[in-house]
């Protein structure tokens, strides 16, 4: 235990120490200990000594590994020694709660990386700087999209213009919904925990689920949709000839992280999911997962980005009947197949109800993230009794359970916002941005003609705003730019005379310095080519 936190002032005497030890080329030597021999060596340090005889059981032993003066528990394997390091740094320090557990101490955690050549630590502080200034929490700051409050932790507060690419999300997966044949539905907030046992969520889940008692029964917020469309499905007699039924709910989700674990939009207490249960007969199961490879494809695509495939099959612990999962997972394979993107395989990495299809983006950066996934679930039918008429004559034959298949594409909408600011640092593409259009006028003689612009692109379905500050044009115009206007149209007396705007596209260097000159019903037909096409370019034709 220290007298005093870790500081940043502490990082250059730290890396000055690991420095002398990669010039001695300190050996890593492994060494067997029994139990009896570790409480004694680590006798002085009673956090090791509780994971002493936590994992080490009585009368066996473990390993511990020597450097230099540093002997310590550890399970390896190390480089040869000290000498295979060539570069160094303290990244970072943070507080920790042992084990996890806001009941026990809090301890002191320092983050150090090294590589075997200077060229990649450089590299490296290079894309951190980058992602720095990527962050969506200082983007979300600046362009005043969203905050955090100590009244609420874990839950966003979206401001005006951050909801507008909230808002804009949903709409964009609610048009692929009205176009793919699902139904949107919204089921309540909470439930009676009898729901979350049934389901199974209970027993590997309340730690996260916020509950509370309600005239002596106990209710919890629902952290995901799927029991309560189950009862959706159950709620009367279905048909074959109604399968497959997607449904699809924006419901508003509660998980109880803990503190320790919130970081800004990607992990938070309250969220919403693009989030759908598809219902259907097993031998549709190949054509609805195409369908999901489909709209997934699709969505990545208009954000620019790139995407992985895993099909992760039937671990050791599952549910069901071999030949089920046998089935399922080679109509998942050939759906894979048939959308021709290339895929891995994950064998036993499955979820215990059914395999799945893993989706892995990547952005700008070239950081990983995973949002989408494709699972089929077979234990939830059999949970909550759902069947469908299979339109045999045979009455001890015709009913058959369906198979649900959970996708989700955004995922979290929130977390996706998250991914999306870093990912174009800030510059939204025409169709997503919360700022779209700012008129600039050139003095005030204009500022009524720079109004009657805004109207008209308002009426049109643009985010516009005006600046009539007494800053000079070239202050307005810079304002605009740094505020990440995807349009800046200056007007004056012979925009007025026109009927016209003097357009400076965000994306195109060459109408920075001097704008091209167009009609405003002109201009909007511009944007509205780019809108619809949702391009990741502001540029007008």
């Amino acid at each position: 235990e220290f007298g005093r936190a870790v500081s940043q002032t502490d990082y250059a005497p730290l890396e000055h120490l690991a420095t002398k030890a990669i010039k001695e080329k300190q050996p890593f030597q492994r060494l067997e200990l029994t139990k009896e021999d570790l409480l004694r060596m680590f006798g002085y340090n009673k956090y090791k000594v509780h994971l002493i005889n936590d994992k080490v059981p009585d009368g066996t032993s473990t390993t511990v590994y020597r450097c230099g003066p540093l002997i310590d528990l550890c399970r390896g394997p190390h480089v040869p020694n000290t000498g295979n390091i060539t570069a160094f740094a303290v990244m970072k320090n943070s507080a920790s709660y042992f084990l996890g557990n806001p009941e026990n101490d809090s301890l002191q955690r320092i983050y150090g990386i090294s590589f075997p050549d200077k060229k990649m630590m450089a590299a490296h502080k290079l894309f951190l700087e980058e992602a720095a200034k990527r962050d969506h929490r200082k983007i979300g700051r600046e362009q005043e999209l969203f905050f955090f409050h100590e009244m609420s932790p874990g839950s966003a507060f979206f401001l005006p213009h951050g909801t507008r690419i909230y808002n804009t999300l949903m709409s964009f997966i609610r048009e692929q919904y009205w176009q793919r044949g699902f139904e949107e539905v919204v089921s309540p907030n909470m439930f009676n925990v009898n729901l979350w046992k049934q389901s199974g969520h209970w027993d590997n889940y309340k730690d996260d689920m916020f509950d509370l008692e309600v005239e002596k029964e106990k209710f919890a917020l629902k952290p995901m949709n799927c029991p309560g469309h189950c009862l959706m499905f159950g709620m009367r007699d279905r048909s074959y000839r109604e399968l497959p039924i997607r449904f699809a709910d924006f419901g508003v989700l509660h998980r109880n992280e803990a503190s320790g674990a919130l970081t800004g939009l990607t992990r938070v207490r309250r969220f919403q999911q693009d989030d759908a249960h598809i219902f259907c007969m097993q031998s549709q199961v190949k054509d609805e997962m195409r369908g999901a490879l489909d709209f997934m494809s699709m969505v990545y695509g208009t954000f620019g980005f790139t995407f992985a495939l895993k099909l992760s099959t039937r671990p050791e612990k599952f549910l069901g009947e071999i030949a089920v999962w046998d089935q399922a997972e080679q109509q998942l394979r050939e759906s894979l197949d048939e959308f021709g993107a290339g895929w891995e395989l994950n064998p036993g990495d499955g979820a215990f109800y059914g395999p799945k299809v893993d989706i892995t983006i990547r952005d700008a950066l070239g950081r990983e993230f995973q949002c989408a996934t494709i699972q089929l679930d077979f234990q939830l039918p059999e949970r909550f009794h759902l069947q469908f008429r299979t339109g045999t004559a045979d009455e001890m034959s015709g009913f058959q359970r369906p198979v649900i298949i959970h996708r989700a594409v955004l995922g979290s909408v929130e977390r996706m916002i998250a991914i999306l600011t870093e990912n174009f640092a800030g510059k939204w593409p025409l169709w997503l941005s919360p700022r779209q259009v700012m008129v600039v006028p050139v003095t005030g003689v204009v500022y009524e003609y720079a109004e009657k612009v805004k109207q008209q692109l308002h009426e049109a379905g643009y985010f516009v705003d005006v600046d009539v500050s007494a800053d000079t044009l070239n202050k307005k115009i810079r304002n605009a730019e740094i505020a990440q206007y995807n349009f800046i149209c200056v007007v004056g007396a012979q925009e007025m005379e026109e009927g016209s705007v003097n357009v400076r596209c965000r994306d195109d260097v060459g109408t920075k310095a001097k704008g091209q000159t167009v009609p405003v019903t002109a201009f909007v037909q511009q944007m509205d080519v780019l809108k619809n096409a949702k391009s990741l370019e502001s540029k007008l034709a």
